[in-house]
C-alpha cells in the first residue's frame, strides 16, 4: 500500500472516529434533553394530580358540611316537633288528672 493510501485511509479513521464522538455527544444531549422533559411532565402530571386532590377534597368536605347542616336542621325540626307533641300530650294528661280528681 501506498504511503499517500495509508494517509488517506488514516484520514477517513480519523473522520470516523470523530463522527462517531460527535454522534454519541448529541445523542447523550438528546437523551438528557427527553430525559429531563419527561421528568418535568411527571413534576407537571403530579402537581396537577394533587391540585384535583385538593379540590375534590375540599368539595367533598364541603359536600358532607352541607350534608350535617341540612340533618341538623331536619332533627332540629323533629324535635320541636316532638316536644310539641309530648307538651300537648302533658297538658292532656294534666287535663285528664285533674277532671278525674275533681269528678271525683
Amino acid at each position: 500500500m501506498s504511503r499517500e493510501a495509508i494517509t488517506i485511509l488514516t484520514e477517513l479513521e480519523d473522520s470516523i472516529r470523530q463522527r462517531r464522538a460527535d454522534a454519541a455527544a448529541a445523542s447523550k444531549t438528546a437523551v438528557a434533553a427527553a430525559q429531563a422533559e419527561g421528568e418535568k411532565l411527571v413534576q407537571d402530571a403530579a402537581a396537577k394530580a394533587d391540585a384535583e386532590i385538593s379540590a375534590l377534597r375540599r368539595k367533598t368536605e364541603d359536600t358532607a358540611r352541607e350534608q350535617a347542616r341540612m340533618k341538623a336542621e331536619q332533627l332540629e325540626n323533629r324535635k320541636a316537633a316532638l316536644k310539641a307533641k309530648a307538651d300537648t300530650q302533658s297538658a292532656k294528661a294534666v287535663a285528664l288528672i285533674v277532671e278525674r280528681i275533681v269528678n271525683g
